[in-house]
């Protein structure tokens, strides 16, 4: 979900009412280190240099978000165990619904809620598709013809309620 809308934003100033005084909780999404992080040889690619952050309202729910968008140069499965450990050392937890299937299985998603109690947090690694990017509005550079494109997002409901990963 949060791969497809996180290039949104709102044009019709009567639908961003839930992203008042988001302003912190974006900022707490920004300083997550696993933003940051990532398999060595990994770029960002060409018009995704900065991190992509802020609020967003669809159909009357508010999220804030904060995301990077990477180009890896070897396989997709090299990438899933790097995510994994880093997520466990910075108290991600794996979702169940992931933790049970294999990374053969299911190489391009990942999703893990912030632990200490937080079930308000979800953090997703997932490869980009050309109709992911399509639908941000976005051309892929160069980059992404000789590599694995993926985007560590970071998604949180602007009022605080629990969510959880979907599968």
């Amino acid at each position: 979900m949060a791969g497809v809308l996180t290039g949104c934003s709102v044009l019709d100033a009567g639908l961003d009412r839930g992203c008042e005084n988001t302003e912190s909780r974006v900022k707490e999404l920004e300083s997550q280190d696993i933003l940051d992080s990532r398999p060595e040889g990994t770029v960002a690619p060409q018009g995704f240099e900065d991190l992509d952050s802020g609020c967003w309202a669809d159909s009357g729910d508010a999220w804030v978000f904060a995301n990077r968008t990477y180009v890896f140069p070897g396989d997709k499965a090299e990438v899933i165990p790097y995510y994994r450990a880093a997520a466990k050392r910075d108290g991600w937890e794996l979702s169940q619904a992931y933790a049970k299937s294999s990374t053969v299985e299911r190489p391009a998603d990942l999703c893990f809620t912030l632990g200490k109690g937080d079930s308000t947090t979800t953090l997703e690694v997932y490869f980009l598709t050309a109709e992911i990017l399509d639908m941000e509005g976005r051309k892929p550079g160069p980059e992404f013809s000789s590599g694995s494109g993926y985007r560590v997002a970071i998604t949180s409901p602007a009022d605080g309620s629990t969510t959880s990963c979907s599968d």
